[in-house]
């Protein structure tokens, strides 16, 4: 139990260094400064292909199985007292990891056979990848309903056992909300705020299951001693 702790704690700051890489990357070195039509789009997926494959790569696919280790050390850590409860919400974490590991692989496979086509017909390679992008904004990209409902459900069964500080359970639930209402079209764009929030939120989450895990290991120490083991 407390080692999966310790792992859950390093998978929730790991996440959260996903966030970070995730805003600097999109935002300063992969922003192209203004809006690009269809080809221009492709030209530019052309010219920052092996940054961009890196960074969905490890966005996406290392972060979604990092996101499998986390769901279940919460899971361990929340199940008492909320079984039926804290298995629907793992179910639900596991499905937002497995959609995140399929939209990342969909990216980077649809990237790579874009560029290839972008060089003998750059007007198909658009075409292509406007369906690469529907698919991936379809599964994720767009929308963070399934991590939001994630999010909300853990910080509610937090909350109401008294497991992790209020401040913290209380971001969680905003941020979980935030990400629930991006599936309306003209509330899309909190997308963001559900990803700035979740930064602080993993954070935090993380400090304290290493700190949980240390206090567990200190208890056990003093009880070997105590019994003599």
């Amino acid at each position: 139990m407390s080692s999966l702790q310790k792992m859950g704690g390093v998978a929730a700051l790991i996440m959260a260094t996903i966030y970070l890489v995730g805003f600097v990357v999109f935002f300063i070195l992969l922003n192209p400064g203004g809006p690009l039509d269809s080809i221009e789009q492709v030209a530019f997926l052309a010219e920052k292909e092996t940054t961009m494959y890196l960074t969905i790569l490890f966005l996406y696919v290392v972060g979604g199985f990092i996101l499998v280790v986390l769901v279940q050390a919460l899971y361990e850590r929340l199940k008492v007292g909320s079984p039926a409860v804290m298995q629907s919400t793992a179910v639900i974490g596991f499905i937002w990891a497995a959609i995140v590991i399929v939209a990342g692989m969909i990216y980077v496979i649809g990237l790579n056979t874009v560029v290839e086509l972008y060089d003998t017909d750059p007007a198909q390679a658009a075409t292509v990848w406007l369906t690469v992008g529907i698919v991936f904004q379809g599964l994720g990209g767009g929308t963070e309903i399934v991590g939001g409902l994630w999010t909300l459900l853990i910080s509610w069964v937090a909350l109401r056992k008294g497991e992790f500080p209020k401040v913290l359970n209380y971001i969680g639930l905003v941020v979980g909300v935030a990400g629930i209402v991006t599936i309306i079209p003209a509330l899309e764009d909190l997308t963001a705020v559900f990803g700035l929030g979740q930064i602080p939120w993993f954070i935090w989450l993380g400090i304290i299951l290493l700190r949980s895990n240390q206090t567990n290991q200190r208890v056990e120490s003093d009880h070997q001693k105590a019994t003599g083991a």
